[in-house]
C-alpha cells in the first residue's frame, strides 16, 4: 500500500508540475503583488503607491511570503521568486491533500493488500485553469497548500479523539487561523474548523489554546489593517463589493467552467466510487458508552467522518458564496479551491477486495471491479480534459459574459506564449507608449489612454511658481490613470502614481456604487474627469482631452471637498501617527461601507455641497448684458 501510494503521489505531482510548467505565465494581477512587495522591500510600506495606504492584493499572506523570499533571494528577480513559490506551492498542496486522504484510509486498511491510486487530484489536475493559476504570480498555489496542510492536519485530529497533544492541536488551531490571512473568504473553512474543535475540546485550557493560536495572528494583523488601511477588509474587496450578489452572472460562471470539461461527469464517478466505498469497507462497532453531553458532542465532532463532511460542505460553501457573488473575469479561476476541497476526500482511493461482513468472494471481487472500472473512467475522463481545447474561439475575446482565459490573453495580447516578466508586457498595447510619454514630460503630467495605442493623452501638472523653480534634475508630479495596473506598475518607477478606474488601487474609485451590467470583476468606472481635479494638474482647455468637461472637473473638485469624502481619503493619505491610527480603527467599518457618487453633479447633490458655477453662461436666447 506505502509503494503504490508513493508512486501514486510522484505520478499525479510530476504531472501537476510539468504542465503547470507548460502552461507558466504571470498575470498582470500578479504583477500587482509585485508592486507592492516592491514598495515593501523600498521602505514605502505595504502600499501600491508610495504614500497612499492602500491594500490591493486580496492575500497578505502571499504578499509576506513572496516579499521574504524575495529579500532572501537577493537579486533575482521578483517575477522568477513569484513564480518558484507559486509552482512549489500548488505541487505541495497535491501532495498534501493525497497524503491526508492515505491517512484517512488507513485504519480501515491495516494489514490489508490494497492499492492507492489518484482520484480526485486527477480531476483537478485534469482542469486546464487549475494548470493555468499554479504559476500565474496569484495566490492559488498557496491556496492549495493551504487546504491540503489543513485536510492533513484534520484528519490527524479526528483519528486521534481523545488522545490528540496539544502540538497537533495548536498546529491544526494555528493552520486553520491563518485562512482569513490566505484569502478572506476562506474564512469560512478555518473559522469552522476552529469552532468544531473548540466545541470538541476537553477542559478550558485546551480551549484557550485552540483560541490563542487560531485567533493571535489573525487578531493581531486586522487591527494592524483596520489602523493602517482604514479597511476591515483588503481593497479589493471593496472595489469588487465582495457582499453584493448577481446570482445570475455567477450561474453564468459556473457553467462556464463546467461545459467545456464535462465537468460533472468525474464527479458523478466520483461519488458513486465514494458510496462503494463506504458500502464495502468493514463493520465497526458504532455503540459507545453513555456520557456527559459534551463527551457525546466531542465523538460527534472529532472523528473521520465529521471531517469528511466538513471539509465537502466547506468547498460547497465556497462555490455558493462565489456564485452568489458573480464569480470572475477569469476562466474557472475562483472555482478552483471549492473543486479541491471537494475533492480532497478522494484524492486516492484504495482499491482492495472488500471485507464488509457477510459478501461473499464472488459479490467482492464484482465490487473491486465495479471500482476499478469506475476509476478508469476518471482517469480517461482527465485525459480527454487535460487536452480540451477550453473555452475554444472565445478564450481571447471578451463575450457578453465577460469571461475570458486570462493566460491565453495576454499571451496573445503580447506575443509571448509565456509572459513572465514585467518586460515581456512592454509588448502590451501601450506600455512602451508609456514610458516614452513619461520621458517626455519631465515636468509631471496625468497620463490617460488614448484611442491610439501608441499615444497617452497628457494633461500636465500645474507648474511651479517662476520664483521657485524645480531644483534641477528633479521632475514633476507622474499619474498614470489605466485599468492594467499590474503591468504598468511594474514597469515605471515607484514615483509615478499608477491608479485606475476600477477601485483596485484607487481609493476613489473603489468607494463608487458597483455598476449593475458592467464586466464582473470590472464592475466599477471612475470618470477619469476625477483624476485631473485630485490631482495638481491644468483642468481647463486647451491643457485637456476633448473628451474631458472642464464643468465636471470643476464639480469633481468641489466634490472632493465633502467632509465624509475627505475623511475616508485622510484615513489613507493623512501622515500615520497613533491618534489617525486609533481613528482609523474606530472608523474602520465606516469607511468600508461608504459609497460617493461617480457624476460629480450627483455627488454634489448627495453631500449638499454648493454647485460651482459654470465657467460659460447657458444659452438663454436673450441679448447679453453688460459694460
Amino acid at each position: 500500500m506505502r509503494i503504490s501510494l508513493w508512486l501514486s503521489v510522484l505520478v499525479a505531482a510530476g504531472l501537476f508540475g510539468w504542465g503547470a510548467w507548460q502552461r507558466r505565465w504571470m498575470a498582470d494581477d500578479g504583477l500587482i503583488v509585485l508592486r507592492t512587495v516592491r514598495n515593501l522591500l523600498a521602505g514605502n510600506g505595504p502600499v501600491f503607491n508610495a504614500g497612499e495606504r492602500v491594500e490591493s492584493n486580496t492575500s497578505t499572506l502571499w504578499t509576506y511570503l513572496i516579499t521574504a523570499a524575495s529579500w532572501i533571494a537577493g537579486p533575482v528577480r521578483l517575477e522568477y521568486v513569484a513564480l518558484a513559490l507559486a509552482l512549489g506551492l500548488s505541487v505541495a498542496g497535491v501532495v498534501l491533500v493525497m497524503l491526508g486522504t492515505a491517512r484517512l484510509y488507513a485504519p480501515a486498511l491495516a494489514g490489508r493488500r490494497a492499492l492507492l491510486l489518484p482520484a480526485g487530484v486527477l480531476v483537478y489536475i485534469a482542469v486546464p485553469p487549475a494548470r493555468d493559476f499554479a504559476s500565474s504570480g496569484l495566490e492559488n498555489g498557496l491556496v492549495l497548500a493551504y487546504v491540503g496542510l489543513l485536510w492533513w492536519l484534520l484528519v490527524r485530529w479526528s483519528q486521534a479523539r481523545a488522545d490528540t497533544g496539544p502540538v497537533l492541536t495548536a498546529a491544526l488551531a494555528f493552520v486553520a487561523g491563518l485562512s482569513v490571512l490566505v484569502r478572506p473568504e476562506l474564512a469560512l473553512v478555518g473559522g469552522v474548523a476552529l469552532v468544531m474543535m473548540v466545541l470538541a475540546a476537553a477542559g478550558w485550557r485546551r480551549r484557550l489554546l485552540i483560541v490563542a493560536a487560531g485567533g493571535a495572528l489573525p487578531v493581531a494583523y486586522q487591527i494592524f489593517r483596520m489602523g493602517y488601511y482604514g479597511l476591515l477588509v483588503p481593497q479589493t474587496a471593496i472595489a469588487k463589493d465582495a457582499s453584493g450578489a448577481k446570482w445570475s452572472q455567477g450561474l453564468i460562471y459556473l457553467n462556464n467552467l463546467n461545459s467545456p470539461y464535462l465537468l460533472w461527469v468525474p464527479l458523478v464517478l466520483l461519488i458513486v466510487l465514494a458510496v462503494l466505498l463506504v458500502w464495502a469497507r468493514p463493520g465497526q462497532t458504532r455503540t459507545a458508552p453513555p456520557g456527559p453531553a459534551a463527551n457525546r458532542l466531542a465523538r460527534m465532532l472529532q472523528n473521520p467522518t465529521a471531517a469528511v463532511v466538513f471539509i465537502v460542505a466547506s468547498g460547497v460553501i465556497q462555490a455558493v458564496y462565489w456564485v452568489r457573488q458573480g464569480g470572475d473575469f477569469m476562466h474557472g479561476r475562483v472555482l478552483l479551491t471549492a473543486l479541491f476541497l471537494v475533492l480532497a476526500p478522494v484524492a486516492v482511493i484504495p482499491i482492495a477486495l472488500p471485507q464488509r461482513p457477510g459478501l461473499t468472494a464472488r459479490t467482492g471481487y464484482l465490487v473491486t471491479g465495479a471500482m476499478s472500472l469506475l476509476w478508469l473512467a476518471v482517469a480517461g475522463w482527465a485525459v480527454w480534459a487535460a487536452n480540451s481545447p477550453g473555452m475554444g474561439s472565445d478564450a481571447t475575446r471578451v463575450t457578453y459574459t465577460g469571461i475570458v482565459d486570462e493566460r491565453r490573453f495576454y499571451a496573445q495580447a503580447t506575443g509571448h506564449a509565456h509572459p513572465l516578466t514585467a518586460a515581456d508586457y512592454l509588448d502590451y498595447p501601450r506600455m512602451r507608449a508609456v514610458l516614452v510619454a513619461l520621458r517626455n514630460t519631465p515636468d509631471g503630467a496625468l497620463l490617460l489612454p488614448s484611442g491610439n495605442y501608441d499615444v497617452w493623452d497628457v494633461v500636465p501638472a500645474i507648474p511651479p511658481p517662476p520664483d521657485k523653480p524645480r531644483p534641477p534634475g528633479e521632475t514633476g508630479p507622474h499619474t498614470v490613470f489605466f485599468t492594467n495596473m499590474g503591468m504598468l506598475g511594474m514597469n515605471v518607477g515607484l514615483d509615478v502614481r499608477v491608479i485606475d478606474q476600477i477601485g483596485l488601487t484607487n481609493p476613489l474609485a473603489a468607494h463608487t456604487a458597483r455598476l449593475e451590467d458592467a464586466r464582473i470583476g470590472h464592475d466599477k468606472n471612475l470618470f477619469p474627469d476625477w483624476a485631473v481635479a485630485e490631482g495638481p494638474f491644468l483642468k481647463e482647455r486647451p491643457y485637456i482631452p476633448p473628451y474631458l468637461d472642464e464643468e465636471w472637473i470643476a464639480q469633481a473638485e468641489a466634490a472632493l471637498k465633502c467632509p465624509d469624502t475627505e475623511a475616508m481619503l485622510n484615513a489613507v493619505r493623512a501622515p500615520l501617527g497613533p491618534r489617525r491610527f486609533l481613528s482609523n480603527v474606530i472608523h474602520a467599518m465606516d469607511f468600508g461601507s461608504y459609497r460617493i457618487d461617480r457624476v460629480p453633479l450627483f455627488e454634489l447633490r448627495r453631500c449638499g455641497l454648493e454647485i460651482p458655477p459654470p465657467k460659460t453662461p447657458e444659452y438663454t436666447g436673450l441679448p447679453a448684458t453688460g459694460p
